[in-house]
Parts: C-alpha cells; sequence; structure tokens
C-alpha cells in the first residue's frame, strides 16, 4: 500500500513539474501599425516567422490598427507588416524586423513607418526640411500614379462608348474625368472629339450647334494646356498640337466658321511642317466647299508646294480652276494651269477614284488625255 502510494505520490510530482513547463512556451504579442502619415493601417497583415523552426503566425490589424495574438511561441522571429492580404503573397513588404525576440510574458512591438523613415532619412545625413522635402514628394509621386491610374480608366470607358457611337456616355466620362484633374490637354482633346462626333446625330439644329461650340471650347482648352506645357518631354509634341489644331479647325469648319477654320488648319501647318501638306489640304476642301474659289486654289498650291506628290490636291485645284472656265462660243477656255493639273493627277494616279472625271474634265476643255500613264515602255527588241 505504502508503495503505491509512494507511486502515486511520484507522478503527481512529475505533473506538477511539467505543468508550469508545458503553459509557459507561449507568449502573447500586441502593437499598433501606422502609415507615413501617421496614419492607422487598417486591414494590414502583420506575419512572424520563427527564425528556429519556420512556424508562422499572420494577424490581421483592425480600423485602429491594432493587432493582438496569444499563444505565440518564445523565440526569434522575423516581424514583416504588409499593406494586405494579397501584398502577403506577393512578398511585397511595408516594413520588416529581424530577430525579434518573443518571450513568454506579454510582447509589444509597433509599427510607424514615419519614425522609421525619419530614422532612415538620418542614417543618409538628410536634414528634418530635407526629410519633409522628400516625404511631400514621396507623397506628390504616389498621388499622381492614382490619378493617372483614374485618368485612364475614364479615357478607356470614352473609347469604347465612342467606338459603339455612344457619344454621350463618352463625353459624360470625360467630363467626369475633368472633374478629377483639369490640367490634362488629352482629356479636353478627347471630350472635343466626342462634342464633334457627336454633333451630325442631332436633329434639333440648336442642340447641334452647341455640341459644335462645346467641341471648339474643348478643343481650344486642349490647345492652351499644351502651349502652356513646361519641360516638353514628348518627342511628338509638336505633332501633337498641330493634331489638336487640325480637329479644332474642323469643329470651326462644320460650325460655318470658315475663316477661323483656314486660320487653325495654318497654325496646324506652321506647327508641323512635316505634316503640311494634309493641313493645307484640309483647308482647301472647306474653302471649296463654301465657293472661296481663289483661296482654295491658294491652299492648294501650298499643299503641293509641301507635298508636290499629292495627286488629290493637284485634282482639287483643277476642279476649283475648271469652275473658273468662260464659253468662247461653243469653246470652254478653262484658266491656265487647269489642264496641267488633271494631266498631273493622271500622272500620279492613273487609275485612282478621281482618273475617269479628270480624263472627262480633260476632254470638256479639248485638252488632250495621256493614256499612257502607268504603263511601262516597252524596251526595243535587238535584232
Amino acid at each position: 500500500m505504502k508503495k503505491r502510494f509512494a507511486m502515486f505520490s511520484f507522478v503527481l510530482l512529475m505533473l506538477a513539474l511539467c505543468a508550469p513547463a508545458l503553459f509557459a512556451q507561449a507568449g502573447t504579442i500586441k502593437g499598433v501599425c501606422r502609415d507615413a502619415q501617421g496614419n492607422p493601417i487598417a486591414d494590414a497583415m502583420v506575419q512572424l516567422v520563427n527564425l528556429d523552426n519556420g512556424q508562422k503566425y499572420t494577424l490581421k490589424t483592425n480600423k485602429k490598427g491594432e493587432y493582438f495574438s496569444l499563444g505565440i511561441t518564445a523565440g526569434k522571429y522575423k516581424v514583416t507588416l504588409y499593406q494586405n492580404a494579397d501584398d502577403v503573397k506577393a512578398n511585397k513588404e511595408l516594413f520588416h524586423v529581424n530577430g525579434y525576440q518573443v518571450t513568454l510574458d506579454e510582447n509589444s512591438l509597433d509599427f510607424d513607418l514615419k519614425k522609421e523613415q525619419e530614422k532612415a532619412a538620418q542614417g543618409q545625413g538628410l536634414s528634418p526640411e530635407e526629410l519633409k522635402k522628400k516625404q511631400e514628394a514621396e507623397e506628390k509621386a504616389k498621388k499622381e500614379t492614382n490619378t493617372v491610374k483614374s485618368l485612364n480608366e475614364k479615357l478607356a470607358a470614352a473609347k469604347t462608348a465612342s467606338d459603339a457611337g455612344d457619344f454621350n456616355t463618352a463625353i459624360a466620362d470625360l467630363t467626369a474625368a475633368n472633374e478629377i484633374d483639369a490640367t490634362r490637354d488629352l482629356i479636353w482633346f478627347k471630350l472635343g472629339d466626342a462634342y464633334r462626333m457627336s454633333a451630325p446625330k442631332q436633329t434639333d439644329p440648336a442642340e447641334k450647334q452647341k455640341r459644335l461650340d462645346a467641341a471648339v471650347d474643348a478643343y481650344q482648352k486642349a490647345v492652351q494646356l499644351k502651349q502652356n506645357a513646361t519641360n516638353q518631354k514628348d518627342p511628338n509634341a509638336t505633332k501633337t498640337l498641330a493634331a489638336y489644331y487640325n480637329n479644332l479647325a474642323e469643329a470651326y469648319a462644320k460650325a460655318g466658321k470658315t475663316d477661323d477654320a483656314v486660320k487653325t488648319y495654318t497654325l496646324a501647318a506652321q506647327t508641323d511642317p512635316a505634316g503640311a501638306a494634309q493641313y493645307y489640304y484640309n483647308a482647301g476642301a472647306v474653302l471649296t466647299n463654301t465657293g472661296k474659289v481663289d483661296d482654295a486654289i491658294a491652299a492648294f498650291d501650298k499643299c503641293i508646294a509641301a507635298d508636290p506628290n499629292k495627286a488629290d490636291a493637284y485634282y482639287q485645284k483643277g476642279v476649283n480652276l475648271i469652275g473658273k472656265a468662260t464659253l468662247q462660243g461653243d469653246k470652254m477656255v478653262a484658266p491656265s494651269g487647269t489642264a496641267e493639273a488633271f494631266q498631273k493627277y493622271l500622272e500620279l494616279q492613273p487609275t485612282g477614284p478621281y482618273a475617269d472625271v479628270a480624263k472627262q474634265m480633260l476632254a470638256s476643255i479639248g485638252s488632250p488625255v495621256e493614256t499612257g500613264f502607268g504603263t511601262k515602255k516597252k524596251t526595243a527588241s535587238k535584232k
């Protein structure tokens, strides 16, 4: 009996010795996480990885940026702060502490990114003023990134709507983009396009005019912003500005403001000499449509001077010249240069869309029609 009691006492003694050891293996950990502006980071993830055995604990912060956990095994840990759960998967950390000792008692570890940046700046030899400038620059860059992302989303939505012919939705999206940031010339340009292309769909003349006026206003803002841009790094800046002028000129033309349209096409040509031929051609087309024959001929001459191989310019010049032809008896007499214009068109475009009409025009003024254009001359065979 005494032997059995002694054994029982030995077992109890062993349990008493083991129990404290079993319950003393784990501690608690808590802390607060704040960003570089000192604000709590809600829904952040704090991950603890035991440096001895790889055991992991992943904790989530509340709205106050606080985290807490019981039952953390004592040992040394790498403790890493992540913005969210997705960043944990992508291993995109905000900050980490290596070799943090978790004890058997209550442990506290705060993450204060503002203080950490200040420490880093001091280590780099930055003064408080320099650190502030650095932080402001980083914040500005972050804000710009978010703004550009939002604007690109609006631009993409507007393009989808415009491609489907839904210009009202495109106008709404681009207007919303301007409310985010009204200093982007591209947004104003695209808004001008949406208004201009929506105008022909309007059955009410007043609404049509209103949209054309809105297009002009939007294009003018785009031009002004592009002109005022400093430190222009875009190698195509002049071409872009010329394109803005071109579409502004088209809006003027559709609104019946021919003089403004021609002046603006001229600005486009002067801004981008490489594309001048097309801009002068567009001016000539507007002048032709409004019956300003002499001005149209002058515009097509400028087009030809900029690009001697632009066939359509010769044809349009010929059309305007023949419009000034007179009848002398039964014979039609066209101004000097008319036949040459049509002949040059046929030389450059012998089977072009206006080839048959050009031949008819030549015949109407009694000018011979060259039929050899576009055919290869036969080489005489040696006997």
